[in-house]
């Protein structure tokens, strides 16, 4: 597909718990409020916010207010690593960090920054629009948000062998082998550091630790895998890399407040009488 149409949008109507891909992405807030947990970092999202998410991280996130007249909406946008370098070498000076950076930031949306996203949008109504002004309004968006108060990290990342480039590269390496056990001296040598400084600066890029991210990760693919149905909760704890089932159904248990197998249930049990599925702590109050 041309990358001058309008199809880096994409609206989001419910909330998941999921593993973001290797770009950044932001999120513009268009109706509801939603929690996000990542790692330590706790980020409380109202209608007209911004969130900009720099790094490749687990995130767990919970729609607080909804309804069905007013449903949960909001439009994703993933940014172009490539065009974000080229405006960085071209703002210089304009783009360094003054104050400390997270990888994941939020405030009320400028709207200097939705004005061309809602220009691109309007691209999808006019084809030959898209093609030639496409490019141009895009390079804006990712103009705007480069210098904009939350895409400090953003900056960082782009710095040629920051500490956040540097996490970046052992995020992507745990990521492509979350199932396997985690060597943290592998990691730091990855990264080009020594492993008290891999430790802190990883913790500072991630707000949390290299094991906890793996956790995240391993959990956030059980979970997937056990709303598809997957054979038995050993099963999916497996896939993910556990060998005890009993230490992946407490470390489950602790991450979403339920045990895996109430995860399991939902791919296949019967509506219950009054034709819900009850939460998981409202059945076990009844079995009480």
């Amino acid at each position: 597909m041309s990358p001058c149409r309008p199809t880096r949008l994409t609206f989001r109507r419910r909330s998941v718990y999921k593993s973001r891909g290797t770009s950044p992405v932001i999120c513009l807030m268009l109706q509801g409020r939603k929690e996000m947990r990542v790692g330590q970092q706790f980020v409380e999202l109202h209608e007209g916010d911004m969130l900009l998410v720099s790094h490749d991280l687990p995130v767990a996130s919970k729609i607080t207010q909804a309804s069905s007249e007013r449903p949960y909406q909001a439009l994703i946008f993933s940014l172009d690593l490539s065009i974000l370098r080229r405006l960085y070498e071209q703002v210089g000076e304009a783009a360094t960090n003054r104050d400390r950076a997270t990888s994941v930031s939020s405030r009320k949306a400028d709207p200097a920054w939705t004005a061309p996203m809602v220009r691109y949008l309007e691209l999808m109504k006019a084809p030959m629009d898209a093609e030639v002004l496409g490019p141009m309004i895009l390079k804006e968006i990712h103009y705007r948000l480069l210098l904009s108060p939350i895409g400090g990290m953003l900056r960082n990342l782009l710095s040629v062998d920051s500490h956040a480039s540097r996490v970046a590269k052992s995020i992507q390496w745990i990521r492509s082998k979350f199932r396997e056990p985690l060597v943290v001296d592998e990691l730091a040598q990855i990264a080009g550091m020594s492993q008290s400084s891999f430790h802190e600066h990883f913790k500072s890029v991630t707000g949390t630790t290299p094991l906890q991210y793996q956790k995240d990760l391993r959990m956030i693919e059980a979970r997937t895998l056990l709303e598809r149905g997957v054979p038995s909760v050993s099963f999916a704890g497996f896939e993910v890399g556990y060998e005890s089932p009993t230490q992946f159904s407490r470390d489950y248990s602790r991450k979403f407040g339920c045990s895996p197998k109430h995860h399991l249930a939902r791919a296949s049990w019967a509506k219950n009488p009054t034709g819900l599925l009850l939460p998981c702590c409202q059945r076990l109050s009844r079995a009480k």
